[in-house]
């Protein structure tokens, strides 16, 4: 047993200092970014991912945000056949992955939608909860040598060294969390974790070392903590929560009554159905129920039914265009460089935060 005694970061720990700048308006800061792969490709988008969830990532919800040069890793459980139908739309290849696990028949369906849609296919996200199994890295290995041409996303870990082992075996994004998304437990059920923002920090200085690239996944609520995971050294980062609600994620929109403080006056509410991928719902649905020899390390929760999601990425977008300009970036990928943290014991005025009624 040792104890690290340094005090580690997460998105409420600190803020942007602001600084001057000579942006006119936030309408003059570049959100898109282009990067090189370590297997060749390239990209050129705004850098933030819609969560291979439930509610998230659909195809309906990548249709709609690659109009924005906005990233989309889809769910794990689409047929063969129904990957197929998509991805022969070759300009869906630019901003949407494929997601797989580490089985035997995980591999058996990529190499068949792969060759199907005549290896147009960019990107795939190899996804488990604990990314420090041997098992894990000697897929990505044996991945790199079958599908040299494919950007792999591979995680999800939170620390500097296994960030290496995945980029020298392969991968090209290493993504960065465990246990910080609103609807995951792992923190909880087992006690294991990292806090987001030093991961981030630790795991992009490891990264970049090696000409790789970290997705932050999970933790963010708000337009500034995306902020903060960009200014912590992050090249990409992934929303679950965020994206949640909307009609592109295809979730049934459920309607509820509460009575007012005003006698007989009732109002209505709708929610949407969100929930962890480890979670006891998310094992039902696809699995036919949890196996007796774990637990569930997600939950079930009801979020706010928000319509259509071209508002959320504007509002989204909106407040990075904003940070940047705080800082004095004129392009997000001088964010990181223009930014200085300051270490704070709170960050937000909540007072009215029950009694908002609209933005």
């Amino acid at each position: 047993m040792r104890i690290e005694p340094d005090i580690k970061l997460d998105f409420n720990s600190v803020l942007l200092r602001p600084k001057r700048s000579v942006l006119g308006s936030r309408k003059d800061v570049e959100l898109t970014r282009e990067f090189t792969f370590k297997s060749h490709n390239k990209y050129n988008g705004v850098p933030i991912m819609a969560s291979n969830m439930d509610g998230v990532g659909t195809m309906d919800m990548a249709d709609t945000l690659a109009e924005q040069k906005v990233f989309t890793c889809l769910i794990k459980m689409y047929s063969a056949e129904q990957l197929i139908e998509f991805f022969d739309t070759p300009s869906r290849t630019e901003f949407v992955a494929m997601s797989i696990g580490i089985l035997d028949h995980d591999l058996n369906k990529f190499k068949e939608v792969y060759e199907q849609v005549d290896e147009k296919l960019k990107y795939v996200c190899i996804d488990v909860a604990n990314g420090y199994s041997e098992r894990f890295l000697d897929f990505i290995s044996n991945f790199r040598k079958k599908f040299p041409q494919v950007v792999i996303i591979a995680g999800n870990v939170v620390t500097a060294d296994q960030t290496q082992e995945l980029i020298l075996n392969g991968a090209d994004i290493v993504k960065v969390g465990i246990g910080p998304g609103s609807v995951c437990t792992t923190r909880a059920k087992t006690g294991v974790g990292y806090p987001q923002l030093s991961a981030v920090f630790e795991c992009a200085d490891a990264a970049h070392g090696l000409g790789g690239h970290i997705i932050a996944d999970g933790g963010c609520v708000c337009p500034g903590d995306v902020a903060k995971a960009f200014a912590g050294g992050a090249d990409f980062v992934m929303l679950g929560g965020m994206l949640a609600g909307h009609n592109e994620g295809g979730g049934k929109v459920i309607t509820k009554q509460y009575t007012t403080e005003e006698v007989g006056v009732t109002e209505e509410k709708q929610f949407v159905e969100f929930y962890g991928m480890s979670s006891k719902s998310a094992n039902e649905k696809h699995f036919g129920g949890l196996k007796k020899y774990r637990s569930s390390e997600g939950r079930t929760v009801l979020v706010e039914y928000k319509g259509n999601v071209e508002s959320t990425i504007q509002d989204i977008l909106g407040g990075i265009r904003s940070a940047c300009t705080y800082v004095g970036a004129n392009k997000l990928k001088q964010l990181s460089k223009c930014a200085t943290f300051i270490q704070v014991s709170n960050q937000l005025n909540t007072i009215y935060e029950s009694s908002t009624i609209g933005e």
